[in-house]
């Protein structure tokens, strides 16, 4: 009998919060099936991305409706069968929501994050808690999205700005569709080709909103002037809610590079040392609050390099 080798794990969790009159309370759940305290978290379904797993168990475990922000930590650890469990934390803010026992949780408690730290049982989960602690729990969020594949330019005979996705983009804006409801995002524009507003329609779709048109951001219009475009989206940023905007591979890098630099923030740069912008793929950034300048300054950026959920194992 052939043995099957390991299998690794995919999981997802949050640092769940809430504003209170006495400042951010944090939630941490004990299971008494570990009899431990930790962060609510649990395994992807097939067909599952991270985030949207995260928003599912946060559901499943605290009872609490939940939109992300930004990425914490990523966690590795062996597993007893030989596999390798994975599981990524987010900030969650918390909304609606009432806490019942359930299969996996007997308690739920709301602690300021310095009494979180002490009670969580794994000093992982608390490392989980400090990154959250590095920038304020209230930022504002927008998705930054490059469309979907498009097939290739020198194939498509029209002008160039109405080449449609390929069955292959079409899947990838499906993806973005159901993380990008996981951030909760309620504003939806886009650069003018069709191939973004394409990549985009679901979620607008979903929302029951139009999409805005943002010529600024577009390729052909961005780099006559960058700046403008910069505030542009600045603009897009302090207008509020939580925007995606799906734009080109030829400005989001550019962006991207040019908000860090401002801010100071470090961005996870391709082998090739550039800025990674593959097709489909989003930023999430988050915002501080608007500075002396008026602008929000860039706190945090968060690579998605694909949207898709990854390939269930294969049984051995």
């Amino acid at each position: 009998m052939t043995k099957r080798p390991p299998q690794d794990v995919r999981a997802a969790g949050a640092v769940l919060w809430r504003e209170t009159s006495r400042g951010v309370r944090i939630a941490v759940v004990h299971r008494p099936r570990y009899d431990d305290w930790s962060l609510p978290k649990g395994k992807l379904d097939r067909g599952e991305t991270a985030p949207e797993a995260a928003v599912r168990e946060l559901s499943e475990e605290t009872g609490f409706r939940a939109t992300l922000g930004r990425r914490l930590r990523t966690v590795r650890y062996p597993l007893s069968t030989g596999g390798m469990k994975t599981v990524e934390y987010f900030s969650a803010a918390a909304h609606d929501g009432t806490f019942r026992r359930n299969g996996e949780v007997d308690e739920l408690r709301w602690l300021t994050p310095d009494e979180a730290g002490a009670v969580l049982s794994y000093g992982t989960d608390a490392r989980v808690v400090r990154a959250f602690l590095a920038l304020p729990a209230a930022l504002s969020t927008l998705l930054l999205a490059r469309h979907g594949k498009a097939g290739k330019r020198g194939e498509w005979t029209g002008e160039d700005d109405l080449r449609p996705l390929s069955p292959a983009g079409l899947k990838q804006a499906a993806g973005l569709r159901a993380i990008a409801l996981a951030f909760g995002v309620d504003r939806v524009l886009s650069a003018p080709p069709v191939r973004c507003v394409a990549t985009v329609e679901g979620v607008a779709g979903e929302l029951g909103v139009e999409i805005g048109i943002e010529p600024l951001l577009s390729e052909q219009h961005y780099w006559p002037n960058p700046e403008t475009g910069l505030n542009r989206l600045l603009a897009i940023v302090t207008a509020g809610g939580t925007p995606i905007v799906a734009s080109q591979g030829g400005v989001i890098p550019d962006v991207l590079a040019t908000l860090a630099a401002r801010s100071g923030i470090p961005l996870t740069l391709g082998e090739d040392g550039t800025v990674p912008c593959r097709k489909g793929s989003v930023w999430m950034l988050s915002f501080r609050s608007p500075e002396a300048d008026g602008h929000p300054s860039l706190a945090a950026a968060d690579y998605y390099p694909t949207v898709l959920p990854a390939p269930a194992p294969v049984p051995g």
